[in-house]
Order: C-alpha cells, then sequence, then structure tokens
C-alpha cells in the first residue's frame, strides 16, 4: 500500500471517528421521552423548538431578534413581548453553549449528565417563555377584540336612544299638535253650545 493510501484511509478514518463523536455527543441531549409541547404547525413556538433542537441557532436568534423589534398592530405588544424575546435568546446561546461543550466526549458520565440536565432546564425554560409569548399574543387579540366589540355596543346603544329619542319628540310633538287642535275644537264646541244655549 502507498503512502497516499495510507493518508487517504488516514484521513477517511479520522473523519468517520469525528463524525461518530459528533454522534454520540449529540444523543446525550436528545429528547427522547421528554414531552414538548411545540405548539401549533408553523407557529412561532414550533418554529424556534424545532430549530433549537435541530441544531438551527443562529436562524431561531434570528427570528427571536425580528420578533422583539418587529412592529405590532397592538400598542402595548413591543413592551410585554420585547424582554421575554430577548432572555429567550440567552436561552438559546445557553442551549447551545451546553450542545457546543468543548470535549463533551472526554468529560465523565456525572459531568455529561449534569449538562444533559442544564440542558434540559434551558429548554424547558424556552418553552414556557415560548408559551407566555403565545398568551400575551392571544390575550392582546382578545382584548383588542372586546374593546372593538364595546364600540360597535356604544354606537349601537346611542343610535337606538336617538330614535328612541326621535320617536318621542315626534310622538311629543304630533300628539301636543293634535292635543291642542282637539282641545281647540272642543273649546270651540262649548263655546257655541254656550251661546246657543243663552240665544246668541
Amino acid at each position: 500500500m502507498s503512502n497516499a493510501a495510507i493518508k487517504v484511509d488516514k484521513a477517511q478514518l479520522e473523519k468517520a471517528m469525528t463524525v461518530a463523536q459528533t454522534q454520540q455527543e449529540s444523543k446525550i441531549f436528545e429528547m427522547n421521552h421528554e414531552p414538548v409541547d411545540f405548539g401549533k404547525a408553523d407557529s412561532f413556538r414550533y418554529n424556534i423548538l424545532s430549530w433549537v433542537l435541530n441544531e438551527q441557532y443562529d436562524r431561531a436568534i434570528q427570528e427571536l431578534r425580528s420578533f422583539a423589534t418587529q412592529d405590532s398592530e397592538y400598542p402595548n405588544f413591543k413592551e410585554k413581548v420585547e424582554r421575554l424575546a430577548l432572555h429567550s435568546v440567552d436561552l438559546v446561546y445557553a442551549i447551545k453553549a451546553k450542545r457546543n461543550f468543548p470535549g463533551l466526549s472526554s468529560l465523565t458520565r456525572a459531568k455529561q449528565q449534569e449538562l444533559r440536565e442544564k440542558f434540559k432546564v434551558h429548554f424547558k425554560e424556552l418553552q414556557a417563555v415560548m408559551k407566555r409569548i403565545e398568551k400575551i399574543q392571544v390575550d392582546l387579540r382578545i382584548e383588542d377584540a372586546r374593546s372593538t366589540i364595546y364600540i360597535i355596543r356604544a354606537l349601537w346603544l346611542a343610535g337606538a336612544a336617538i330614535a328612541i329619542l326621535a320617536f318621542m319628540q315626534e310622538v311629543v310633538r304630533g300628539l301636543a299638535v293634535t292635543s291642542s287642535i282637539v282641545m281647540s275644537d272642543l273649546l270651540n264646541q262649548v263655546v257655541e253650545m254656550i251661546f246657543g244655549f243663552i240665544g246668541f
């Protein structure tokens, strides 16, 4: 066997060992039987948690940062969500640091288990923060819908009150005119009757 063939075999062997080591290290952080609540498919929470589990940290961080700075149709959305989104970025960085810990395979099993537990704690906290962000979004939508309903109800009540007032005014005006005509006619009849009785 030539030197070149030995070097190629050695390089392939090193590459295979690196891949095997990476696979073994990534198995430490698998969420095999851990309950992960991703939420609805293609929701904000689903995307962030999926990207973090698939080690697409930069994509998750970029999405969280743009989410924290985006304008919203709800006036106080940004102030309620910005702090949570930035905390989520910190959690993603912490998860990334745990999963990409240098020399992970050379650590003792106890240290590997400790890193795994910290990873799980950070991931569960990220999951909880994502749920809180979604709850804030839902609450703001409900609040906006309620305020719209209150405005529509107030406009409806105002319109009904105006219609009732106009009806009452028409009744009073019409009744007053009719009453004055009836009273005037009645008075004329009484006067004619009195003059007829007197003989005028």
